[in-house]
């Protein structure tokens, strides 16, 4: 019962307290406003139809996808991962496909790849992956590294995505169920914004596993979602950067979308149970804002609440740019009481991009 296990471990860490410098004005480092890229929002058509095939291991992969208590098919936990591509450089898909509350792995079954081009097309097939059996030879991929139960299907290059953010399903053969994720192709120096979840925007540090646990949706801070969706009005393209374990992708998509925050790119550690202890963390943080500053994407916003936030929104040029809710403890940014005082600051941040 890998999962609910997981749950009670990350509901039992405990929250370290955090303090700092809370001045300074909020500030944009933008050159000029160019035209924006194609919207963020991606309203997903009908889905592909599934035609389903024999498994390619009839004995195994069904040990997979059953729960052998019940004889009942296993719930699915299959997740993608989004996300920031650099026009011409290699597109790789990445997803990870699992079953059941022991989350098993689903290795070597085929898997068909969709994409919905700039989120306003129909789905065009790009193709078929195999789901890894661990060890890929290309060794990590994004930052991911292959243990098995993974695709990562590199679009061929006549056919990758233009600038702007693309939907992509992933269909498992054998049984029709699926995943999606999102990538959005952006030329270095694109404006972003990073922030954490937990604590961050949720309503508080460890809601998200008791909510976890009674099948709910956790309650946001009140302003939360308005400030965030006031920058991304100005062309901010947002990245939601969580500690979270990866099979919360999911959720985690699902509390954004209930709350109205603006859609981006969100990234989980890779881990079954996330870092444990704080400085995990802010390393798993701070190197996930290194590799996108390697395609030229540096976050000109960063939000958090806790120590490890601060620690990897060093990356972020303006100190007072980095805000952090409630705060207590050692930290370098601007301590903010609520969202609502930052919704009419983030309404007068001049426009990175014109409409």
């Amino acid at each position: 019962m890998r999962r609910l296990f997981a749950s009670f471990m990350l509901l039992a860490v405990g929250c370290s307290a955090a303090s700092g410098d809370d001045t300074g004005q909020v500030e944009a480092n933008v050159d000029e406003a160019k035209p924006c890229l194609p919207t963020l929002e991606c309203a997903a058509p009908p889905a592909p139809r599934a035609e389903l095939r024999s498994w390619r291991h009839w004995i195994e992969t069904p040990l997979v996808t059953t729960d052998l208590a019940s004889g009942l098919p296993s719930s699915p936990n299959h997740r993608g991962r989004d996300l920031f591509v650099n026009p011409g450089a290699r597109q790789t898909i990445l997803a990870h496909f699992a079953y059941g509350i022991t989350d098993t792995f689903l290795e070597d079954e085929d898997v068909d790849v969709f994409v919905q081009r700039d989120c306003a097309s129909g789905w065009e097939a790009l193709g078929t992956a195999t789901t890894t059996k661990g060890s890929d030879p290309r060794g990590a991929v994004e930052g991911v590294t292959d243990n098995g139960g993974r695709v990562m299907f590199e679009i061929p290059e006549a056919r990758r995505l233009g600038p702007g953010r693309h939907r992509v399903r992933l269909v498992v053969q054998g049984d029709g169920s699926s995943t999606e994720l999102f990538i959005d192709v952006v030329p270095p120096k694109t404006p972003i914004f990073v922030s954490d979840v937990d604590g961050t925007l949720t309503s508080s540090e460890n809601i998200e596993y008791a909510a976890l646990l009674i099948g709910a949706t956790a309650e946001t801070h009140p302003g939360a979602p308005e400030a965030l969706r006031a920058l991304a009005a100005k062309g901010y393209r947002p990245i939601y950067l969580t500690a979270r374990p990866e099979w919360l992708v999911g959720r985690t998509r699902e509390f954004l979308d209930a709350h109205g925050f603006p859609p981006g790119i969100i990234h989980t550690t890779t881990w079954e149970l996330g870092p444990i202890g704080n400085g995990g963390a802010a390393e798993f943080k701070t190197e996930e804002l290194r590799m996108l500053a390697a395609k030229g994407l540096v976050p000109t916003f960063g939000f958090g609440n806790m120590p490890t936030d601060s620690v990897a929104y060093a990356a972020i040029p303006v100190v007072s740019n980095r805000f952090f809710y409630q705060i207590a403890g050692e930290f370098t940014g601007r301590r903010m009481e609520s969202y609502n005082e930052l919704v009419p600051e983030f309404a007068r941040v001049a426009a990175v991009c014109a409409k």
